[in-house]
Formats: structure tokens, C-alpha cells, sequence
């Protein structure tokens, strides 16, 4: 099954390695990913602050693209880009006038026809079929992940449909339950990490993120997944200063959940890329003999 595919910025940069997971992973699945020519950055958090305008018609431009390249549907793995390009859908599909005015300076049309998937409505489908459970000749057993959704997964400041529990979601319980993996119940799933707060208001990221370590690790998680590259990063790349600062004696590896689908696949560590973790990944995994 062909499928438009949206990467977005941080899947070509600092996350390159869940773009090179999304694509191989989902086509082990059945779905061949199909990026879209010549898109733009959704905007992200900086046209949304800056310029209600730029942060429609953005996001708007790559739906113009999205909806000529015949595909029904498209695929947004990070949880920004999929908020962003959601919102401004919603948005244009109930302001004709500010379709029109965009569209008069695109050369493809918005046109209304695409439909957008983030990567969780995709691997849920995947799950619910058993398409997971077959392809997935390793069960990960004894790895026990602490489901992290981040605060944009499941929240929108428009009515926005989703098929899952807003406040405790459980899609991807649902998978890593496919994968053999105990995911644990815990409290923080849909907290925000502070997001690029982590560069401009470090000490508010931080303390964010040690609460959201603290109950993972009060409820017996040993390791992170997430959907969300910033979540991911921010997670990964600073629980050793959450650690030191608030007395937290353990940081957990952080993992994308399309890594544990293709661990399950016994698809090699190079391929996977998990050697460009902050924290070491790979341990925990050896130590469960999974690699």
C-alpha cells in the first residue's frame, strides 16, 4: 500500500534516525512511504506564536501538495507537524475565504481530498489486525516501557477528532502489547517535557522533565517510548541534568516505538540507528537478550 508521507523538519535532521525507522518499519508493514515533493516546514512552534496567517497557510501549502499526489492518504510521524497540519486543515475546511485567499497564490490547490494519519492511527491499525504480532518474530519480553504521548499526541486547541482517550491514551499500549512488552501504568503519559523551552527556559524543561522521570521510575518502567521527536530529544538528551538536579539516582533509555517494532523484527542495531542515542540504548536490550 502506497501512502504519502510527510517527514517534516526534525525527521531530516536532529531525529534522521526515525525517518530512516518510519520508512523501513511501516514498509515491512505493508506501507510504502511516499514523500512529498518539494514540502516546507509545518511552521512548528514559531509561526504558531508569531503570525496566526503564516501559521495556516504553512501547513497549508504542503496540503495543496499532499492532495496532487493522488494519494487518499498521508502519514505525519511527529506529533508537531501532525498538530500543525491538522489544525490548519480544520481550519481552511471551515474558512472558505481563507482557502480562497491562500490558494490564489499556490500552484497545487488545496483541495480538501487528503486524509492525515499520524503515525499511532496507522500502527494502532496495524496492531488491531495482528500485522505487528506476525511480523514481530522476537517478543520483547521483559521490557517494561513507560508509554510517553507528550502533551500534543492527543491535545488540539480546535475540536479535532481522535480515536483515542485524550487524558490516558492507549495506542501505544496497545502495540508494545503486540510487540510482548509490559507497558506500565503510569501518571505523566500526556505531561509536556517543556518542549524547545529546553533552549530559551532550561530550568522550567528540566523540572518538567524530572517529574515525568521520578514516576516512571516510581511505577517500574525501565526505558521510554515516544512518537514525538522533540519529546524524544528532550528526554533523551537532558535526564542527566534532571538526575543531578533533583536527586534522581537512574535515566532510562528513550526509544521511538518504531525501534522496538523493528527490534521485535530482529532488524540489526546499525540499521536501527541505536547507537545515536544520548543515553545508551542498547544495554538494556542486551541485557534482555533481545539483541
Amino acid at each position: 500500500m502506497e501512502i504519502a508521507y510527510y517527514p517534516g523538519c526534525s525527521l531530516h535532521a536532529s531525529s534522521a534516525l526515525y525517518d530512516k525507522q518510519c520508512r523501513d518499519v511501516l514498509g515491512r508493514l505493508g506501507a510504502d512511504l511516499k514523500e512529498i515533493k518539494d514540502w516546507n516546514c509545518c511552521g512548528a512552534t514559531s509561526a504558531a506564536k508569531t503570525n496566526d496567517f503564516l501559521a495556516i497557510a504553512m501547513p497549508a501549502r504542503n496540503l495543496g501538495i499532499a492532495d496532487a499526489s493522488g494519494y487518499a492518504e498521508m502519514v505525519i510521524p511527529c506529533a508537531s507537524c501532525y498538530s500543525r497540519t491538522v489544525l490548519a486543515q480544520k481550519a481552511l475546511e471551515s474558512d472558505p475565504d481563507l482557502r480562497e485567499k491562500i490558494n490564489a497564490e499556490l500552484s497545487e490547490k488545496i483541495q480538501g481530498k487528503i486524509k492525515l494519519l499520524s503515525i499511532l492511527d496507522l500502527l494502532v491499525e496495524k496492531a488491531k489486525s495482528g500485522e505487528i504480532g506476525a511480523k514481530a518474530t522476537k517478543k520483547l519480553e521483559g521490557l517494561r516501557p513507560a508509554c510517553y504521548y507528550g502533551c500534543l499526541q492527543t491535545r488540539y486547541p480546535a475540536d479535532i477528532q481522535i480515536t483515542d482517550n485524550v487524558e490516558n491514551p492507549q495506542g501505544m499500549e496497545m502495540v508494545c502489547e503486540a510487540l510482548g512488552a509490559q507497558a506500565i501504568d503510569w501518571g505523566y503519559k500526556t505531561d509536556c517535557c517543556g518542549a524547545s523551552a529546553s533552549v530559551n527556559d532550561s530550568d522550567v524543561a528540566i523540572r518538567l522533565m524530572s517529574n515525568i522521570q521520578k514516576d516512571a521510575l516510581a511505577r517500574g518502567a525501565n526505558c521510554f517510548v515516544t512518537t514525538c521527536p522533540m519529546c524524544q530529544m528532550n528526554m533523551d538528551a537532558y535526564q542527566g541534568k534532571a538526575a543531578a538536579k533533583y536527586g534522581i539516582g537512574q535515566s532510562l533509555p528513550v526509544y521511538f516505538i518504531t525501534e522496538l517494532i523493528g527490534v521485535s523484527m530482529d532488524i540489526g542495531t546499525a540499521e536501527l540507528q541505536l547507537d545515536r542515542h544520548f543515553i545508551e540504548a542498547t544495554e538494556l536490550l542486551r541485557g534482555l537478550k533481545l539483541l
